[in-house]
């Protein structure tokens, strides 16, 4: 992602040797970033393995399986819900907002001007369209280019004007995603047999849930296939729209996020500037008041039998609130639990934060070769719990080789290819 920097690893505008000469508390802060920026990456793969081994449609749609889910009653996609879903993204996004920050503090400090993050945003963008056509359209690396560069014009504003639009607008797109619970109450209520437009709007997005998942045949097959070329000219032809479609989807959210994790940064949330105290209070509150308020939604979604479009009520239309909340909590424990993080655990975790664009990226080729037909073909396959060991074992891959790889090199593979092209010099890799 946009901010896999570290004291060692992503000085793009400092010099070779600020990490030297930089102070404890800045170390210390970067160290915190990369923390939860590791974690963060992890609990994507979480978040995303329903989409990379099933259809798209069975993130939210348990009936979309192509095989028995293996959950029964639901709970596992509750407990996902809760802990997992929106979480990890969000946790992201505020890092998102905190590194353009840092980034531009360094460039400040060397004279430069907000160009050189906008050109780095910009083949930022480029990585997520090759990410989204030709390895997987689950991408969010455009999207997050695309308000990254808006929040880019907002980086000289007050750090409390930040904060405050920030929350604002996060409240705007909270009353926006409020009407994606309509479709749920007009087909699974006894709303929608209000009167006789209703019945007939009812009857029309229960035709609609038909369709859309048929859209998803082509893909569908050509991954279980393995027929590459298929897969990639449906991409090219049929699904070129989707990436605004998502920004559309999500921007109430991203931009908001990467708003408020900029004014964070600059109140030292991530550096000490915060009571540990009240980080840990405050960090508990949020994550239980929220995980209650995705309990009481999951149980509602339970109760309509995980329909198509209560699943989309509960993911869209109701949890974007109670998300804010745990997605704010859960990054204050992590602020306050980090500088004791220092074990073998805690370091590779760190690490797997610095290479976070190679991990992110990385994942997805590796999920190509576990489900794609050309590779072990395991598409539509595997049942929920299966799918959760594979990311058991992605993990593991993840820890073991950040480490050793930054231990010698100065940063990951595309962080590397990363500033060598938003530099356009090819700047040494090895230490």
């Amino acid at each position: 992602m946009d901010d896999t920097m570290s004291a060692r690893a992503a000085q793009d505008y400092v010099g070779e040797t600020d990490a030297a000469i930089a102070p404890v508390a800045a170390t210390e802060r970067i160290d915190t970033l990369d923390f939860i920026r590791g974690l963060a990456v992890m609990g994507i793969l979480a978040a995303n393995i329903v989409a990379f081994g099933q259809p798209m449609d069975a993130y939210t749609y348990p009936a979309a399986f192509k095989t028995d889910p293996g959950d029964p009653g639901g709970w596992m996609w509750i407990v996902q819900f809760i802990l997992i879903d929106g979480k990890m993204r969000g946790l992201f996004t505020l890092l998102f907002g905190a590194g353009l920050y840092l980034f531009m503090e360094k460039a400040w400090a060397k004279g430069a001007t907000r160009s050189l993050q906008a050109w780095r945003l910009v083949i930022l963008g480029l990585f997520g369209m090759v990410h989204f056509f030709f390895i997987w359209p689950g991408d969010i690396l455009f999207y997050y280019a695309l308000f990254g560069l808006v929040a880019l014009a907002c980086l000289k504003w007050a750090a409390k004007t930040q904060l405050w639009v920030g929350l604002g607008g996060y409240m705007l797109g909270v009353l926006f995603n409020v009407g994606l619970v309509m479709p749920w109450l007009i087909v699974d209520t006894p709303f929608g047999e209000s009167s006789p437009d209703m019945l007939a709007e009812r009857a029309r997005m229960i035709d609609e849930v038909e369709a859309t998942l048929a859209r998803g045949d082509v893909p569908n097959a050509a991954i279980a296939s393995g027929d590459y070329a298929t897969l990639v000219a449906h991409r090219l032809t049929e699904q070129w729209h989707e990436p605004l479609m998502s920004a559309l989807l999500f921007g109430w959210e991203t931009l908001p996020l990467m708003l408020i994790g900029v004014a964070l940064y600059r109140f030292g949330f991530f550096s000490g500037g915060f009571d540990r105290g009240k980080l840990v209070r405050w960090g508990w509150i949020g994550l239980i008041a929220g995980g209650l308020a995705h309990l009481a939604i999951g149980l509602v979604v339970r109760a309509y039998d995980f329909s198509y479009y209560a699943g989309l009520a509960g993911f869209f239309g109701l949890s974007m609130l109670p998300r804010l909340w745990m997605v704010l909590g859960l990054a204050a424990l992590l602020v306050a639990w980090a500088p004791s993080a220092t074990g073998w655990l805690g370091e590779r975790v760190r690490a797997a934060g610095r290479a976070a664009f190679t991990n992110y990226l990385g994942t997805s080729v590796v999920m190509m070769f576990v489900f794609h037909g050309w590779a072990l073909g395991l598409f539509g396959q595997l049942n929920r719990p299966q799918l959760y060991l594979v990311v058991a074992l992605a993990w593991v891959v993840m820890l073991a080789w950040s480490k050793p790889w930054l231990e010698r090199y100065r940063y990951g593979p595309l962080e590397w290819l990363w500033r060598c092209m938003t530099y356009r010099t090819l700047f040494p890799l090895k230490k």
